[in-house]
């Protein structure tokens, strides 16, 4: 981005830039000296765009239903929220738990033609998943059984038109589940009573029928340099007689109707039907594509789509909301050489399916009394004091001296030690599903509480993956931080998920559907043009919606999206160090930094810093909450280098200056390691040149305003929701910065957890179940004979286990 050099006239220095100078050096002798400048410069620049969030309400609308299904007369419709499955009848109706149990996790609904069963996928963290099938009306004498034999990780079951047969998925576990019967995934089918399951192919995805019970459909990607290619074909029960029908440049699901007239397709958000062509070749389909007509049926985005059982209505779903539309109507205005008004179809028929669930809020009252109060707001710091909890909200904040503790709290003498926010981690990666399967309990969440991390912002995970935990977490059916995300990314670069961002509509259109899901933020990333990433700020303004962006290791990119006002910068600046002109640029804007030391750009990530100075293998925390697969082989074979080939610490003076211009810096670990990650940030800023109170002020309270959230989060207030940190007795984070990690008790959402083993005090909830890798079914220690340690490898084990 910048000139190289320039000869002298005279041709005998050259002039360089370098340092935030411009320098002459003399080529006789290599004696340099610095031609002054100075630039007198006006910009326009636009507040950064925050609006408040409301972070734990009484109750809030469930948005992110999954697997969305109407049944074959139309009278009921299916899908998966908060874990379980829910039926409702059409067109009107309460939204009802199809089954009472709550021994394991729901998933991948589907109707028989007679719309008098559900086949479903279910998953336990112990013994694992299995295919049921359960009858569609709930009910006390409900009639419920498994299809599969064996316990497996099973996605995507479906009837067969007759009813006799299930066809379904085997997928792999690993990572966040159990990585046993992970073996021979692929399509199975299986008698609907239950009984030995037959493969049918080794890798198929999106199966469903048409109008034979002997011929199934199912999706492939082909992939190819200018496209994704995604391909729906054919095959008979025994996998044979693979046929090629429709080929889509950008789509990402097909669903033939039950006569096998009709396909509906969902390409890059929006749903299309054509006719079902038989030409004997492939048959490019989608927007654009003339080969056959092709007409898109929706306005605004779409999902989970299919037909009623007549094939006469086409279904989707987006968020809370479940449209149809008549395909008559629309087939009969497909495109033509000349369009008219009347050849419009009708607007679609739109139904609110979904429902409204209690926030989880534990019936308790603590006291934390004696200790240090790091408030982080106005009230400073208060020696000797005590902090109330009623159910998840602070009380009563003050000197010990002053609060008199009611006599039915649960009391916590914490005398000695250090109480500070709980740690907001706004960059924070990690996953929250696979294959749409969400674990009962998962590493991820519970190492971050375990760390003291109470609050994440992800800006970029999978949408129904993350916002369905995000509402699972509130409701209380899982433990884990509060979780907020952007979900997918408006992608700028291609791909079948790439946001078009051409017009102010478009931008509007893209952010529409992910608010419809949940989403109060969004991540614009790669938007190649600055008038589209302002396009995406116009929208959000409109919605109400936060903008974080990402500049690609490009300045200009980055100095562009302080001055348009986006909500924030994610990642480091691309370059070491910032001048005068950048914050005089960015002083005042209200635009906030998320520098990702741990990932910064231009040299040695800081995470290599931390992995090379600790032997993080042996750290107990870590060993507790990440699986060894995960934690053992970056920890044990590390990098190492010198002090001053660390770059990061450069880099992270910029976060310094910043914060002495009154700006807003705060803390994302960007999923690295979790929860010690989050840490691992405060620990550079303060190597940046940070005192530790203002490290870990960008840990709490900087991430609660840069989110909108500091009017429930970041400070210890009364009012304010009780997420709360306390430190050891034995260690003082405002002194060695290291400390912050010594955490004795975390507060999530009014609870108190023992931070070493999140085991649940108040209200008591006894141990943790074991994960994966310790006990049961997918413990890898145990499948590590004892003889294969020789004595010297104790601590290996240890690690291990």
């Amino acid at each position: 981005m910048y000139p190289n050099y320039a000869w002298t006239s005279d041709g005998e220095s050259v002039v360089i830039w370098a340092k935030g100078k411009i320098r002459k050096v003399n080529i006789a002798d290599g004696v340099t000296s610095v031609i002054p400048f100075r630039v007198k410069d006006t910009r326009d620049i636009t507040t950064a765009l925050r609006t408040p969030q409301e972070v734990a309400p009484e109750s809030f609308d469930v948005k992110m239903l999954r697997w969305v299904q109407v049944s074959p007369k139309g009278d009921q419709v299916v899908y998966q929220a908060l874990g379980h499955l829910y039926v409702r009848d059409l067109p009107e109706g309460t939204p009802t738990r199809l089954t009472s149990q709550t021994d394991h996790f729901e998933f991948y609904p589907s109707y028989s033609r007679s719309g008098e069963h559900i086949v479903y996928s279910t998953w336990d963290d112990e013994s694992l998943g299995s295919v049921r099938v359960v009858s569609s009306r709930p009910g006390g004498n409900q009639e419920n059984w498994i299809v599969t034999q064996s316990p497996g990780h099973f996605v995507d079951p479906v009837f067969t038109p007759d009813g006799k047969q299930i066809v379904f998925r085997a997928v792999g576990g690993g990572r966040i589940r159990s990585p046993l019967w992970s073996r021979n995934p692929g399509l199975y089918r299986a008698p609907v009573a239950g009984g030995k399951a037959t493969r049918i192919l080794k890798s198929a995805q999106g199966v469903h029928f048409g109008s034979s019970s002997d011929r199934l459909f199912f999706q492939r990607n082909q992939g190819g340099k200018d496209a994704d290619n995604l391909k729906l074909m054919s095959c008979d029960l025994d996998g044979e007689e693979e046929r090629e029908h429709f080929k889509s440049s950008w789509g990402t699901s097909y669903k033939v109707s039950p006569d096998g007239k009709w396909v509906a397709l969902i390409e890059r958000f929006n749903v299309y039907l054509f006719p079902f062509t038989q030409s004997g070749k492939v048959i490019d389909v989608g927007a654009g594509k003339s080969a056959i007509p092709t007409n898109k049926i929706t306005d605004e985005a779409g999902d989970w789509i299919q037909f009623s059982g007549d094939s006469k209505e086409v279904y989707w779903a987006l968020g809370p909301d479940l449209y149809s539309q008549n395909v008559e109507s629309v087939s009969s205005v497909f495109p033509k050489a000349e369009a008219s008004e009347e050849d419009e179809a009708p607007d679609p028929e739109r139904i609110a399916i979904g429902f409204a669930a209690a926030h989880d809020v534990p019936g308790t009252e603590i006291a934390l009394v004696g200790g240090r109060i790091v408030t982080m707001g106005e009230m400073g710091i208060i020696e000797d004091g005590v902090i109330l909890v009623s159910g998840n909200r602070i009380e009563k904040v003050g000197r010990r001296a002053d609060l008199k503790v009611p006599a039915n709290a649960k009391v916590y003498d914490v005398t000695g030690q250090t109480i500070l926010p709980g740690f907001i981690d706004t960059h924070a990666h990690g996953a929250q599903s696979s294959n749409g399967i969400t674990p009962q309990q998962n590493w991820v969440d519970l190492g971050r509480l375990a760390f003291g991390v109470t609050t994440i912002h992800d800006p970029s995970n999978g949408s129904q993956s993350i916002f369905a935990a995000n509402e699972m977490t509130k409701a209380g059916q899982i433990v884990a931080p509060r979780t907020f995300s952007t979900g997918t990314i408006l992608y700028g670069a291609t791909g079948s998920s790439k946001a078009e961002i051409g017009n102010l509509e478009d931008a509007r259109f893209h952010l529409r559907r992910m608010k419809a899901i949940g989403a109060f933020s969004v991540k614009s990333y790669n938007q190649p043009r600055r008038d589209q990433r302002q396009q995406i700020l116009a929208a959000a303004r409109e919605l109400d919606m936060l903008v974080v962006p990402e500049g690609g290791a490009t300045l200009a990119h980055n100095l562009t999206m302080i001055a348009d006002g986006h909500t924030g910068i994610e990642h480091s600046l691309s370059v070491q160090t910032a001048y005068d002109d950048v914050f005089d640029l960015w002083e005042g804007s209200g635009v906030g930094y998320t520098p990702t030391l741990t990932v910064a750009y231009g040299g040695i990530w800081g995470e290599n810093y931390w992995y090379d100075i600790d032997d993080l293998w042996l750290h107990p925390r870590l060993g507790t909450f990440i699986p060894p697969t995960t934690l053992n082989p970056r920890s044990r074979r590390r990098i190492k280098a010198p002090l001053e080939d660390y770059n990061h610490i450069k880099v992270a003076e910029i976060t310094k200056g910043l914060i002495d211009r009154g700006g807003l810096v705060q803390t994302g670990g960007h999923g690295q390691l979790t929860g010690i990650c989050t840490h691992w940030e405060m620990w550079s800023m303060v190597q940046g040149g940070m005192s530790p109170f203002e490290a870990l002020r960008s840990g709490t309270l900087h991430g609660a305003t840069y989110l909108g959230m500091d009017a429930e989060l970041g400070t210890i207030e009364k009012g304010k929701i009780a997420d709360l940190v306390v430190i050891d007795k034995d260690a003082d984070p405002l002194e060695n910065i290291r400390h912050s990690e010594r955490i004795q008790y975390v507060v999530a959402n009014g609870r108190l957890f023992e931070a070493a083993t999140m085991t649940a005090l108040t209200p008591a909830g006894g141990k943790r179940a074991p994960f994966f890798w310790e006990s049961g079914r997918g413990a890898i220690s145990s499948l590590i004979p004892q003889a294969a340690f020789c004595a010297g490898c104790v601590g290996v084990r240890q690690a291990i286990q």
